[in-house]
């Protein structure tokens, strides 16, 4: 079974308990640019287009906005007893080899010059440390998983207990 293409229906983690669970919520200063290009936006369109009508197209665009930044916040990173879930991707426990921590200096390096390009990365642009997750399984061709973490150290020692649950 290929572990980069492995998905589990229904809920991110089944019907185990997560280990680890972290949403990548965007930051505020991102939700204050949105609100606030979205109202300037608003308030040209409805002096430029006089009535409701200029009202409901800057309404529609600045709910487009705060859609699209909800949407691209939702994505979830949790650790099961059945392995790494990031979004809709799945890492089997089995095929999780050595997972490392990575500082903010070590997070930029592998995800520009030091990266590999088969790698599967899941990064956030407001996010700057991560962890590096090896992937074991020989039939996928991916060498490691690059995973940004707000706490990469929790992520590492809950992706280590999953793979041995003596250490829990």
């Amino acid at each position: 079974m290929n572990a980069q293409s492995e998905r589990e229906a229904g809920s991110v983690s089944g019907n185990r308990p997560a280990r680890y669970s972290e949403r990548w919520w965007a930051p505020v200063g991102w939700w204050a640019f949105v609100l606030v290009m979205a109202g300037s936006f608003w308030i040209a369109v409805a002096a430029a287009i006089r009535g409701p009508a200029g009202h409901l197209i800057g309404l529609a665009v600045s709910v487009l906005c705060v859609i699209g930044l909800l949407v691209y916040s939702r994505l979830r990173v949790s650790v099961t007893e059945g392995g790494l879930d990031v979004g809709t991707a799945r890492l089997p426990v089995a095929a999780i080899g050595s997972v490392l921590p990575l500082s903010a200096g070590q997070a930029a390096a592998l995800r520009g010059p030091a990266a590999d390009a088969t790698a599967r990365m899941f990064l956030r642009p407001y996010i700057s440390r991560g962890v590096r997750v090896e992937v074991t399984d020989p039939q996928d061709p991916t060498p490691y998983w690059y995973v940004a973490s707000r706490r990469p150290e929790v992520l590492a020692a809950a992706l280590d207990a999953a793979r041995d649950p003596r250490r829990s």
